[in-house]
C-alpha cells in the first residue's frame, strides 16, 4: 500500500461514498490550522524552528559543561565552526516531507561538517538525524527507506576516518563511535518510522474495510426491503384481483336479481359475505406471514399463518370461479409429485391471475386449465377462449401497457426457476404457459423484470 502518511491531518470525519466515518479530533492539528500553518512546509519550518532552538541551548550545556568536565580543548575558531554547523543542521528539515532523500543527504553533510570541526574525542550527533531517519521510514517504501539510511550510516564514520589520516591520530576509536552512531540515528530512526507507517496503514486499511462492510449491509438492506416490497405488491395484487373481482361480478347480478328475483339475491348476498371473509382470511395471512420474527416459532401457531394453498387447491379455485359464472374445465395428466412449498404456491397464484385477467378482460369466455406432469418437467397451461364482441389478442387494460399481473407472474416464475410464456393462441383467445423443471434449485435472488408480450392481460 502506498505511503500516504505526510499530508496535514483533518478534524473532520472521513467522507467515502456516502459512508462516513468518524476520525479522533487531533488538537493540535487544529491549532496549527488556526496559526495559519496548513501547508507541509510550514508546520516543517516550525520544527526546524524547535530544534534549532533546542540545538541551541545543548550547544550551551556542551560548552560549559561537558567539554571543561572532560578537559577538552576547543579553540574559539573551532568552536564558532562546530556551532554552526550543529545548528544549521536544523534547517534542512523544512523539507523533511515534501523532499525526505534530500533533507537526509543534507542532514549527513551538515554531519561530515560537524565531524571534521569536532575534537578526536568528541562525538557529537544532531537530533536532526534522528527526525530525517524517522521521516525517511515513515514516508518511503521499506526496503528503499533501509538502503538510503544504509548507506547514510557510515558516512560520518568515513569523514572522521579521513580526519584520522590527516591529523594522524589513532582513528579506531572515533570510527566506530560515528559508525554506531549512524546506525542509531538513521538505520533505527527509519525501522522506527517504518513500524509507525505500516501501523497507520493498517488502521486506515481497518476504516476502508469498515466503510465498505457498510456499504454492503445497505445495498443488502436495499434490496431485501426491495425484495419485501415486491413479495407484498404480487400477494396483495392477487389476492385482491382474484376475490374482489368475484365480489365485483356478483355484486353486479345481486343489483339485477333485488327486484325481479329476491331469493336469488338473497344467496348471491350470502355469498358476498362469505366471499368477503375468505379475502380478510386471505388478507390476514399475507400480514401475518409479512409480521413473522425470526424465532418466533414460525407457522402453525396462529390459523392464519397457514401455508399458501397450492396445486392440489384448484379444485377449489375452479368452483369458485363458477360459482361466479365462469365455465372453467380442469385436467391433469401425468402422476402428481410433491413440489417444493414456494413452487408449489407459485403454481397456484399463475392459475389464480391467469382466471382473474379471464375474467376481467374476457368475460364469458370459456377457460381451460391443464396440468401435466412430465418426467423432467411440471407444465402448466391456462387458456382462454376470445370474449365475444373483442377483437382477437385484444385486452380490456389497452395494448399500451404490461399488467402488474404479468408482472407479478414473471417475477414468481423466475423466483422458482421456471419459465413463463404468455401471448395470444391463433383463435384470438389468450394463453399463460408455466413450466418448471424438476430437479431444478430454487434462486433467492431478486427477481428481474420479466420482458412480458405488450398488450398482455394483467
Amino acid at each position: 500500500m502506498p505511503r500516504t502518511g505526510g499530508g496535514p491531518a483533518t478534524d473532520g470525519p472521513t467522507v467515502l461514498d456516502d459512508v462516513i466515518l468518524p476520525v479522533r479530533p487531533r488538537r493540535f492539528d487544529a491549532l496549527l490550522n488556526r496559526l495559519g500553518l496548513t501547508s507541509l512546509v510550514a508546520r516543517d519550518a516550525l520544527l526546524a524552528a524547535v530544534v534549532l532552538v533546542v540545538t541551541a541551548v545543548l550547544l550551551v550545556g556542551l560548552f560549559g559543561f561537558v567539554v571543561v568536565e572532560e578537559g577538552l580543548t576547543i579553540g574559539p575558531v573551532q568552536g564558532v565552526l562546530l556551532a554552526v554547523a550543529v545548528c544549521v543542521q536544523a534547517l534542512p528539515l523544512v523539507l523533511r516531507r515534501v523532499r525526505p532523500v534530500l533533507c537526509l543527504v543534507l542532514v549527513v553533510a551538515c554531519q561530515v561538517a560537524i565531524t571534521a570541526v569536532s575534537p578526536d574525542d568528541l562525538s557529537i550527533g544532531g537530533i536532526p538525524q534522528f527526525i530525517a531517519g524517522y521521516t525517511v521510514g515513515t514516508l518511503l517504501p521499506v526496503r528503499r527507506a533501509l538502503a538510503v539510511t544504509a548507506a547514510a550510516a557510515p558516512v560520518a564514520a568515513l569523514a572522521a576516518a579521513a580526519t584520522a589520516l590527516v591529523t594522524g591520530n589513532d582513528s579506531l576509536v572515533p570510527v566506530l563511535n560515528h559508525l554506531a552512531s549512524g546506525l542509531i540515528s538513521y538505520v533505527v530512526s527509519a525501522l522506527v518510522g517504518t513500524t509507525v507507517a505500516t501501523r497507520r496503514d493498517y488502521t486506515e486499511l481497518v476504516r476502508l474495510r469498515a466503510a465498505e462492510v457498510l456499504r454492503t449491509q445497505r445495498a443488502t438492506t436495499q434490496a431485501a426491503v426491495f425484495a419485501e416490497r415486491s413479495r407484498m405488491a404480487r400477494e396483495l395484487h392477487d389476492v385482491a384481483a382474484h376475490h374482489l373481482s368475484g365480489l365485483v361480478v356478483q355484486a353486479a347480478a345481486v343489483e339485477r336479481q333485488i327486484d325481479s328475483d329476491p331469493e336469488a339475491a338473497k344467496k348471491g348476498t350470502a355469498w358476498i359475505r362469505a366471499q368477503g371473509k375468505e379475502t380478510l382470511d386471505s388478507l390476514r395471512l399475507i400480514v401475518g406471514v409479512l409480521r413473522e420474527r425470526p424465532g418466533s416459532g414460525g407457522p402453525g401457531e396462529d390459523p392464519h399463518d397457514a401455508p399458501p394453498p397450492g396445486l392440489g387447491a384448484l379444485d377449489d379455485l375452479v368452483r369458485t370461479a363458477r360459482a361466479l359464472g365462469d365455465t372453467v374445465d380442469l385436467d391433469r395428466a401425468g402422476r402428481p409429485r410433491p413440489l417444493a412449498p414456494i413452487a408449489d404456491a407459485a403454481f397456484y397464484r399463475v392459475t389464480q391471475e391467469s382466471l382473474s385477467n379471464a375474467r376481467q378482460h374476457a368475460p364469458g369466455a370459456p377457460v381451460r386449465i391443464s396440468v401435466r406432469y412430465d418426467e423432467r418437467e411440471v407444465v402448466l397451461e391456462v387458456t382462454n377462449e376470445r370474449a365475444p364482441g373483442r377483437a382477437p389478442g385484444g385486452s380490456a387494460a389497452g395494448s399500451d401497457r404490461r399488467g402488474m399481473g404479468l408482472i407479478g407472474m414473471g417475477e414468481r416464475a423466475h423466483l422458482v426457476g421456471a419459465v413463463l410464456g404468455t401471448g395470444p393462441t391463433p383463435s384470438g383467445g389468450w394463453r399463460v404457459r408455466l413450466a418448471l423443471p424438476l430437479h431444478h434449485e430454487v434462486t433467492t435472488a431478486t427477481p428481474a423484470r420479466p420482458a412480458l408480450a405488450e398488450g398482455g392481460q394483467g
